[in-house]
């Protein structure tokens, strides 16, 4: 264990890092044809051709798991319901390789200057040798050499990203714009022709849903789907046995039972699906991909349960009979042709609208046109981008096209996701540059944080990419 902690330090990027790699996890992603199983007790895949051992990846699953517990605090058993650890830990694996191929190197001080600059280990403003010892027991439940050697790969992340991000520099004229579309209201009146107005009155005959089956068909084939048996524990001995059971008699159920485990059956999920009662796995979903129909899994390690994978079915990519997605095929139905008649219908009432601006721009009433279509008009308080408009929905594509009209001007048909629009601006409340000006450096700041990590991120893609 490093023995002194000392010179408090901040440490801003490492939350950085925290953001980019743990955030992400919320949504499903795997690095896929870069887990390449070979012997499942020893390696846990391969990243660039290298083999990633079970212990190397178990280390990972630990730092990402300890990073989102100072992160998240509390709320860490909630949020990681939501959360995919292991797909951090392999996105965590990748980066500390291009850290490494880069040579970037960390110092015992520098550890000990960020571990020392956590305010949980700290009592009073100092580093508090007691209180590490115990949150590490009972909080990370991790060891001091393992703690620190996390914190040491954190800070090499850290080096990294201020080194991919270092020629990252301020725009104004960019910053001014995200100004002004952040702090620009504006509202105005409409025209809307929405899906839900037309949705109810669609009430299509089985031959619609058969014609519309027989040129669409494509649009219903389900992906290759598995249907698998597993047997989980907590206990690694308990699981073990079980798979000793099965190498020796291979009776499933029998074998379940008599180390008092529950068999369980999945039912069919795809290759991009969470396994029901499993979780989203990248090792277990490679591993399934390659079993034959009866075959038994590795015994594998996910979240610290252990589970055993036996294949039971496997559909290959295919195109349901019409009978079996009849209601699918209705509701794609209902929604195509909804979409058809509410864009018939403003594209109609546009035209209208154009002919009497043409003549007179006065004569272009909305309320007397949407009338005669059918559709709504209403009028908008005001508004910022990226808001809710109540009855209208997200605010981004009105706003962005509001932004450019010209008093009186009224919009080519928008779309957004409740319905097409025709708009006219009603009032604007300009951006206050003054405060601009004021708060330049923080916005600044801002600005390249945000452009940092999105640039950040696009080349952890590109890893990941290689990595495949």
């Amino acid at each position: 264990m490093l023995k002194l902690l000392r010179h408090k330090k901040t440490a801003k990027l490492i939350w950085i890092i925290l953001a980019i790699i743990i955030v992400p996890a919320f949504v499903l992603w795997g690095l896929g044809g870069a887990i390449r199983t070979k012997e499942e007790s020893v390696s846990a895949g391969k990243i660039s051709g290298k083999i990633v051992s079970s212990v190397e990846f178990k280390d990972a699953m630990e730092a990402v798991r300890n990073m989102a517990i100072m992160q998240f605090g509390d709320n860490f058993s909630e949020i990681q319901k939501r959360m995919n650890l292991e797909a951090s830990a392999w996105e965590r694996l990748v980066l500390l390789q291009e850290a490494k191929r880069r040579k970037i190197n960390v110092g015992d001080q520098e550890v000990i200057d960020l571990v020392q600059s956590y305010p949980f280990f700290q009592r009073k403003g100092q580093f508090n040798k007691g209180i590490y010892s115990q949150i590490l027991q009972y909080t990370f439940r991790t060891q001091p050499r393992i703690f620190e050697e996390q914190a040491r790969q954190n800070i090499m992340l850290s080096k990294l990203y201020k080194e991919v991000t270092s020629s990252i520099k301020p725009n104004e004229e960019e910053i001014k714009k995200q100004y002004h579309k952040e702090n620009e209201e504006i509202s105005v009146y409409y025209v809307a022709s929405l899906f839900a107005d037309f949705s109810k009155s669609i009430q299509p005959t089985d031959q619609d849903l058969n014609d519309y089956f027989s040129k669409n068909s494509l649009e219903f084939k389900r992906p290759l789907s598995f249907n698998i048996e597993y047997i989980s524990s907590d206990s690694e001995d308990k699981i073990k046995d079980a798979l000793r059971r099965l190498k020796k008699n291979k009776e499933w159920e029998l074998a379940a039972k008599n180390t008092n485990l529950e068999n369980k059956v999945t039912g069919f999920f795809t290759q991009n699906d969470f396994i029901p009662g499993v979780g989203w796995s990248a090792q277990a979903m490679e591993i399934i991909s390659k079993l034959k129909i009866g075959e038994i899994s590795p015994i594998l390690n996910l979240e610290k349960k252990y589970y055993i994978l036996r294949l039971k079915e496997r559909k290959e990519p295919h195109i349901p009979e019409f009978a079996e997605i009849k209601d699918k095929i209705k509701e794609a139905f209902i929604s195509n042709k909804t979409r058809q008649i509410a864009k018939e219908k403003i594209e109609a009432c546009l035209a209208s609208l154009k002919k009497a601006g043409r003549k007179k721009p006065a004569s272009a009433n909305f309320t007397k046109s949407a009338k005669a279509f059918g559709l709504k008009s209403d009028s908008t308080g005001l508004f910022k981008y990226g808001s809710y408009i109540t009855g209208v929905g997200a605010s981004d594509n009105l706003w962005l096209a509001a932004e450019g009209l010209k008093d009186k001007e009224f919009s080519p048909v928008i779309e957004s996701p409740t319905g097409f629009f025709i708009i006219r601006v009603k009032s604007r409340n300009p951006a206050d540059w003054k405060k601009f000006q004021a708060q330049k450096e923080e916005l600044t700041q801002k600005f390249l944080s945000g452009k940092k990590e999105e640039y950040f991120a696009s080349f952890l893609e590109e890893l990941k990419k290689k990595a495949r």
